[in-house]
């Protein structure tokens, strides 16, 4: 059965950093498209980041340019988002998701397997 975790959220100050984790098990990791995800109280899922079954590609939302950097270890099965610079508005549940498709997409219901979700608050 596949199965997404993440972890590495938490209560930040604005301006401050944290590095999410997904992990992956029960299938080949490397051959799926990732992305992260991010829903706030009351707002639409929203596309954060994704990238490439190889890493070679990765792609941001316009808020997530320069602030956020995704990247995956295939050894490891597993995938980040390395968050800097962060702000109140960037609060929410961040998931990480998967998509049998090699092509990008920031669409929600796009991507097949989804995790249960990390909180993520940052104060002003």
């Amino acid at each position: 059965q596949v199965q997404l975790v993440e972890s590495g959220g938490g209560m930040v100050q604005a301006g401050g950093s944290l590095r999410l984790s997904c992990a992956a098990a029960g299938r080949t990791f490397n051959r799926y498209f990732m992305g992260w995800f991010r829903q706030a109280p009351g707002k639409e899922r929203e596309f954060v980041a994704s990238i490439t079954d190889n890493g070679g590609s990765t792609y941001y939302a316009d808020s997530a340019q320069g602030r956020f950097t995704i990247a995956r270890d295939n050894a490891k099965n597993m995938m980040f988002l390395q968050m800097n610079s962060l702000r109140p508005e960037d609060t929410g549940v961040y998931y990480c998701a998967d998509r049998r498709y090699y092509s990008h997409s920031s669409g929600p219901s796009d991507y097949d397997t989804w995790g249960q979700g990390t909180q993520v608050t940052v104060s002003s």
